[in-house]
C-alpha cells in the first residue's frame, strides 16, 4: 500500500505545485501509516533523488523525452497502471492545468472516487473525507471517498511546502509511450514568475488608464519578486496579454499576498482570486466593491500611491 504523487514539471524544473502535492502526499501517508512514492513521466535537469527531503520514499520515472509534453490520456494510462503495480491506494496530484486534465481519467481508469481541489490533509479518523472550495471559494464542502482506491486534486499554494532531510532512491520504469498524433503550437508566455506558483502578484485594472502607464506596476511587481496579472477589460482592450487575466473567466490564483490596483472588484473577478491569503486593495474610489473583500485598502489615487509603495519597499529592501 502508498500514496502515489503525480510529479509535474515544466522546461525541465519540478513545479512549485508538485512540491506542495508532495508535502501534502507524504503528511497523508505518514497519517495513514503508509509508503509515499512519486511518479514523474519525461526528464528534469535536477536531481529526482533529492525529492526525498520532501517526504518521499522512492520516485518512479518514466525518462522518455517524448513525455515532456502531456498527452493527457498516455499519461493516465501509465500512472494507473503503476498505481495498480505498486498497491498505491490514494493518488495525488496538484489541481493545476495538468492535472486537471490527468487526475480525471485515472480516476476513471482506476474505478476511483475524486475529489478536485482539495485545501486540507483528509478526515481519515471519520472515514476518508476531504474538504474542498467550492461556490468559486465563497464556501468548504466535506467530500467523502468512499471507493477502494482514492484520487485527490490539492488545490496550488493550499498546503505548504515542507522540506526536511533525505533521499529517495529513482526506480526506472519500463514503459512503452505512445502518445497520440498531434499538431502543438506553442508560445512561451514572458515573465520571471508564473502566475500560478506566485506568492505576492500585483494586478492592475483600468484605473491605470492606458498600457502606457503599467511601468510603475511592472515595477512594484520587481522589487516585491511578483508575478503581474490584470483585470478582464485590462485584456479585453489589449493593453496586457490574455494570460495575465485573472478572474472567473481567467485563472483563478491563490498567492500569499494580491495587490489589486485601480480594480473596482467585481464579482467575477474576485470568484478568481478570493482564496488569496492577503488582499490589499488601491482605489481611488471608497465604494469600489473590492474594499469589502480586502484586508488592507488605501483610498487613494494610484498614481500617488504606487511609486510610495515602490520607494518604501525598495527602502525596506535596502534597494538604491
Amino acid at each position: 500500500m502508498s500514496v502515489l504523487i503525480f510529479i509535474d514539471h515544466s522546461e525541465g524544473h519540478v513545479k512549485k505545485a508538485s512540491l506542495e502535492a508532495l508535502s501534502y502526499g507524504a503528511a497523508l501517508a505518514a497519517q495513514l501509516g503508509v509508503s509515499a512514492e512519486g511518479i514523474l513521466l519525461g526528464t528534469v535537469d535536477s536531481d529526482l533523488s533529492a525529492l526525498g527531503r520532501y517526504g518521499v520514499k522512492k520516485v518512479h520515472q518514466a525518462a522518455q523525452e517524448v513525455l515532456n509534453h502531456l498527452d493527457a490520456r498516455e499519461f493516465a494510462r501509465i500512472i494507473s497502471d503503476v498505481a495498480i503495480a505498486t498497491g498505491a491506494t490514494v493518488l495525488v496530484f496538484s489541481n493545476n492545468v495538468n492535472g486537471k486534465a490527468v487526475a480525471p481519467r485515472v480516476a476513471a481508469r482506476l474505478k476511483a472516487g475524486l475529489v478536485s481541489g482539495a485545501v486540507a490533509l483528509p478526515d481519515t479518523a471519520n472515514g476518508f473525507v476531504v474538504r474542498k472550495n467550492v461556490f468559486s471559494g465563497k464556501a468548504f464542502a466535506n467530500v467523502s471517498i468512499n471507493t477502494a482506491i482514492k484520487v485527490i486534486s490539492l488545490n496550488p499554494n493550499s498546503y505548504p511546502v515542507k522540506e526536511g532531510e533525505g533521499s529517495a532512491p529513482v526506480e526506472p520504469l519500463n514503459v512503452t509511450a505512445v502518445p497520440g498524433v498531434r499538431v502543438v503550437t506553442t508560445t512561451q508566455a514572458s515573465g520571471q514568475v508564473p502566475l500560478t506558483e506566485a506568492e505576492i502578484v500585483v494586478s492592475g485594472g483600468r484605473g491605470l488608464k492606458g498600457p502606457e502607464n503599467w511601468g510603475m506596476i511592472e515595477e512594484l511587481a520587481k522589487v516585491l519578486g511578483a508575478a503581474t496579472a490584470c483585470s478582464r477589460p485590462v485584456a479585453d482592450a489589449h493593453w496586457r496579454p490574455h494570460n495575465e487575466h485573472v478572474g472567473q473567466t481567467g485563472i483563478a490564483i491563490a498567492p500569499n499576498l494580491y495587490i489589486a490596483i485601480g480594480i473596482s472588484g467585481a464579482i467575477q473577478h474576485l470568484a478568481g482570486v478570493n482564496r488569496s491569503k492577503i488582499i490589499v486593495v488601491v482605489n481611488k474610489d471608497p465604494e469600489a466593491p473590492f474594499f469589502k473583500a480586502a484586508d488592507y485598502g488605501i483610498v487613494g489615487d494610484a498614481f500617488e500611491v504606487v511609486p510610495k509603495m515602490i520607494e518604501a519597499v525598495k527602502k525596506l529592501k535596502g534597494i538604491a
